[in-house]
């Protein structure tokens, strides 16, 4: 049996330490274990990595916690538009949708889409059109109602400015949800969710949707799964500039992410985090922001559950 592997995290940037309570720590670790858990012990009883990544990620995105699913946050016009993204290494498949409401779980969708459609990328209207037409429930506002970010929200509305769930130096929650994970077979998948930037305007759409950017998964290479300043993220192409290195440059996994987090996203201006998975079951976990909300284990025992660096 080959080494099996699974990592996840909950967004890039986080509470500063003196605000982030015992309780809450608690809270948030619970979460990622919980998700973390979930993907794990369907990889250790033969599941597939892309299996897997989903059902992780699903975990997150119903924990008001994280910025994905329940706990997204507001737009500018008071709505939730969420964004998702899944990539299966060994096909090269992948499904993506974004600016979605109502959706419970964005990443199931973004399944769907992979799976059920001729397309890679659906958006909007017609991606909830999709939706509906797969039997979706579409859920009411008050599903996605929370009283944290809504305050979030409130503090910034009606003004110019947008925030980016990890640049927010006061009390609030974090983070772009993602997993990425290699099964018993040597495949790899990579999976990504997010509610996006608090008071964004204009269909804004960050780079957790988008292939290569965000996300992105190849058996030959790797699977990642992005966090952080989306804008740099979509510039940088940064997922697959991780997958890019370890092809073309020959570097190991962690070479490849820590060159991409701690070189070439800071010489455009940009910070994150990403978490990423080869064939072989390496992990990496790089950020360059103050924490990362991340987990991981593997089936040699190993097992990480962390916030800060």
């Amino acid at each position: 049996m080959k080494k099996f592997s699974i990592a996840i995290h909950g967004g890039a940037g986080t509470l500063v330490k003196g605000l982030m309570t015992s309780e809450l720590e608690a809270q948030y670790k619970n979460a990622l274990k919980q998700a973390l858990h979930l993907g794990y012990e369907l990889l250790r009883t033969g599941g597939s990595a892309v299996d897997a990544v989903e059902i992780a990620v699903k975990s997150l995105e119903d924990t008001p916690l994280f910025n994905a699913g329940k706990g997204s946050v507001f737009t500018a016009e008071g709505t939730h538009e969420m964004d998702a993204s899944i990539m299966d290494g060994q096909t090269l498949n992948a499904g993506s949708v974004s600016l979605v409401t109502g959706i419970k779980n964005p990443i199931a969708l973004a399944r769907d889409v992979m799976d059920k459609s001729y397309h890679v990328f659906l958006a909007g209207e017609g991606a909830m059109q999709f939706a509906k037409g797969q039997g979706y429930t579409i859920e009411s506002p008050e599903y996605f109602y929370d009283e944290v970010r809504y305050q979030q929200w409130q503090g910034i509305k009606d003004s110019e400015t947008f925030q980016l769930d990890h640049s927010v130096k006061k009390d609030g929650k974090f983070g772009t949800v993602g997993a990425v994970a290699c099964d018993q077979d040597g495949n790899v998948a990579a999976a990504t969710s997010t509610g996006g930037m608090t008071n964004k305007k204009w269909g804004r759409v960050g780079d957790s949707p988008m292939v290569g950017a965000g996300n992105y998964a190849n058996n030959k290479t790797c699977a990642v799964s992005c966090t952080g300043s989306g804008e740099f993220f979509i510039r940088g192409v940064v997922a697959y500039d991780v997958s890019c290195l370890i092809e073309h440059k020959g570097m190991t996994l962690q070479e490849a992410s820590e060159e991409v987090i701690h070189k070439r996203i800071l010489d455009i201006k940009g910070d994150g985090g990403l978490i990423a998975v080869d064939a072989q079951g390496h992990i990496a976990m790089p950020f360059n922001t103050e924490g990362m909300y991340r987990a991981c284990k593997t089936s040699e025992g190993e097992e990480i559950i962390a916030i800060y660096k």
